[in-house]
């Protein structure tokens, strides 16, 4: 009879790991929301944890990070909980993962690799998928050095003898191909992003990007603003791949609103990293919309916190306006705060139940209109798409023929829309106080 192999692979839960948190609090760094968020993130990712250790220590242990006792209970723990992973909530060096693994005969995940899984699971888009690949390749890098002899042998056999490569080499030299080949298509998305970004600019339609710390409701303001049906929920990082829509402002015209991924306090540098294509929306945008919850008691470190991921990829001047969302749990009215120059600078509403969005929208009109000039233009007769152009703005307040032909038109618009407008004619414009009466031999001079 033929020989029949059957090929078992291994392969991970998808979801309801049994798993013991662990959280080690350091002198001058106890966070109780730090451990509450924690707990979220686990479950974020489909863990049931079934045990939650804490310890206190001066530093990290170098061998398990926790002291020698806290780690035997944790063995002890996995034991008597059948759980099949143990979670820190920190961040593990490769020698510290390999001795826990080893000691608690478990799988061990560090705060990185528990945000790569996340992120893992929310990517839908090519781009979103590429990024979290890169990130999970680049902190997987450092975790090739294993205890299995077999990752030491070299390759042997006829014609395979001599210095030859270990399988941990051979490993590396692959892992170093493929972040290349992710990196380049990368750069690719990232040219068709400039392209679009370009696009709008020279549209002169103005980018505004909601940012926040995760679960504030970033998508929910969003699928508000702009009728959309962006996924939202109650969880983490439920929103990963960047959005963007149009959004009619009233009384200015479109706007682009970009919905972005949520931060998260100790984001993983590889995620920083290996979203800096995606987080450009936000680095390149006119105006961010900094989404807070209202009702978290923490919002003040969480604003702090998004500031300083905001910082580090180089967004940390671009103009804000502090939005406090769900009102409808703070019970907290709609409300605007100026500052002395009498811009907006916070607001509170509730995208849920859509109470103050009329402020925000005020706001943003605000902002956007704070250019907006008013006068009479001429427009000598062969302007005609130029004068079309200006009705589509929905901003002439009157339109009178000039004797000498052409068209005297009193506008109210923003400076930059009209700048544009009149750019992509080759012409400029002068915008009068009054109409002036036009002399025929100056009419073919006239702006």
């Amino acid at each position: 009879m033929p020989a029949v192999f059957v090929l078992i692979m291994f392969e991970r839960p998808r979801s309801g790991e049994r798993a013991i948190l662990v959280h080690v609090d350091f002198p001058g760094k106890s966070d109780p929301e730090d451990l509450l968020e924690f707990s979220d993130l686990a479950r974020s990712a489909g863990a049931s944890p079934v045990a939650t250790l804490t310890a206190s220590r001066s530093a990290p242990d170098p061998r398990y990070y926790v002291g020698a006792g806290k780690a035997e209970e944790i063995r002890v723990q996995v034991e008597e909980q059948h759980a099949e992973l143990v979670i820190f909530n920190h961040e593990l060096s490769p020698s510290q993962e390999r001795n826990l693994e080893k000691l608690l005969q478990a799988r061990v995940l560090d705060r990185t690799g528990l945000i790569l899984d996340i992120f893992a699971q929310r990517a839908r888009s090519f781009e979103g998928k590429l990024q979290v690949e890169l990130a999970q390749l680049q902190h997987l890098s450092t975790r090739l050095v294993r205890g299995w002899t077999h990752l030491e042998r070299q390759k042997g056999g006829i014609g395979l003898r001599g210095p030859g490569e270990t399988q941990l080499e051979t490993d590396r030299r692959l892992l170093a191909a493929r972040i290349k080949q992710i990196h380049k298509r990368l750069e690719k998305v990232r040219g068709q992003r400039q392209q679009g970004r370009r696009a709008r600019q020279r549209a002169e339609v103005p980018t505004v990007s909601l940012v926040g710390y995760t679960n504030a409701g970033k998508s929910t303001l969003f699928n508000r603003l702009c009728n959309a049906e962006v996924f939202a929920a109650d969880q983490l990082f439920a929103t990963l791949d960047p959005t963007l829509r149009r959004f009619d402002l009233p009384g200015f015209g479109p706007v682009v609103l970009a919905d972005t991924v949520g931060f998260v306090r100790k984001l993983p540098h590889e995620l920083v990293a290996a979203f800096r294509a995606t987080l450009e929306e936000t680095l390149q945008a006119d105006l961010l919309l900094h989404v807070i919850d209202a009702h978290d008691p923490e919002r003040q470190t969480r604003v702090e916190q998004v500031n300083e991921v905001l910082s580090e990829i180089g967004a940390g001047e671009v103009p804000q306006i502090m939005v406090y969302n769900k009102i409808d749990l703070s019970m907290e009215p709609p409300q605007l705060l100026r500052d002395v120059e009498g811009r907006v600078t916070r607001l509170w509403c509730s995208a849920a139940s859509g109470a103050g969005i009329e402020l925000l929208e005020q706001a943003l009109g605000e902002y956007f209109l704070a250019d907006q000039v008013s006068g009479w233009l001429f427009l000598p007769p062969e302007c005609g798409r130029l004068h079309a152009a200006l009705y589509q703005t929905g901003q002439v307040v009157q339109d009178q023929p000039a004797e000498a032909g052409g068209w005297w038109l009193e506008v109210r618009i923003s400076e930059r829309e009209l700048a544009a407008l009149y750019r992509r004619e080759g012409r400029e414009y002068r915008l009068l106080a009054e109409r002036e009466p036009l002399r025929v031999a100056g009419a073919a001079q006239a702006p």
